[in-house]
């Protein structure tokens, strides 16, 4: 399996997302670093998606992103160059599905946890605040960039509700806009570019950093048996 990856980076922090992997993403002080992650960040990927598992893995850098962004915090800003083309309307309600399995699959990650509240990870200070330490707050802040990520694209929308709803009424609101599918690219907040398609990889790759994150802490704070691994996640 060849596995295409677009490198953002910042000094010595790698971003290393998979083009043909909607959402995957592997992250290092390094390109090799990252690029060595990578075939066990995409078994972990297809095995949770219900697909096979490749022989063997391939993978190539196709498109560099030099970022001003606290890439070691999973801040990001680029846009596939694939991202800026339209969609077929089978595709969009293929990568839609796939938006909102990560969702549903996420709320029963969170679901899973024994004490929301109870977490043993030290504070620490990311560019958009204090990380988020118990399962509550990590499922709060990855329910809550429905309405920015949407809004983005011109789509108002809203966090109300649980993860997956507010994200399912979000697609309702945009399918009402004709001509969606020509995936316009739109300039975003802070002069970031947007597109539809980059939505829907971002609400799958916005998932994973979070969903990870909150199975790594409850094995520690719980134990192993302690969460369901939804997500099959390789530690």
């Amino acid at each position: 399996m060849k596995i295409r990856c677009i490198w953002e980076h910042n000094g010595n922090d790698t971003l290393l997302f998979s083009e043909n992997c909607v959402g995957a993403f592997t992250r290092g002080e390094s390109p090799e670093t990252a690029l060595k992650k990578m075939p066990t960040e995409i078994a972990s990927y297809l095995t949770w998606r219900g697909l096979p598992d490749p022989e063997s893995f391939e993978t190539e850098i196709v498109q560099e992103k030099i970022s001003a962004l606290q890439i070691s915090d999973a801040d990001s800003d680029v846009l596939f160059e694939t991202e800026k083309v339209p969609l077929a309307l089978s595709e969009y309600e293929m990568l839609k599905e796939l938006a909102l399995k990560s969702a549903r699959d996420f709320l029963a990650l969170y679901e899973s946890v024994p004490n929301k509240n109870e977490s043993c990870l030290p504070a620490r200070r990311t560019f958009y605040g204090q990380a988020p330490r118990t399962a509550l707050e990590m499922y709060e802040h990855t329910k809550n960039v429905n309405n920015y990520y949407f809004g983005e694209i011109g789509i108002e929308a809203s966090n109300e509700g649980d993860i997956f709803s507010c994200r399912a009424r979000g697609f309702e609101k945009l399918e009402m806009h004709a001509g969606f599918l020509a995936n316009e690219v739109f300039k975003g907040s802070y002069g970031e570019e947007w597109s539809l398609r980059k939505v829907l990889r971002r609400f799958v790759w916005h998932d994973r950093i979070h969903a990870k994150a909150m199975y790594r802490m409850t094995v520690q704070t719980f134990g192993p048996d302690a969460i369901r691994n939804i997500f099959q996640f390789i530690l």
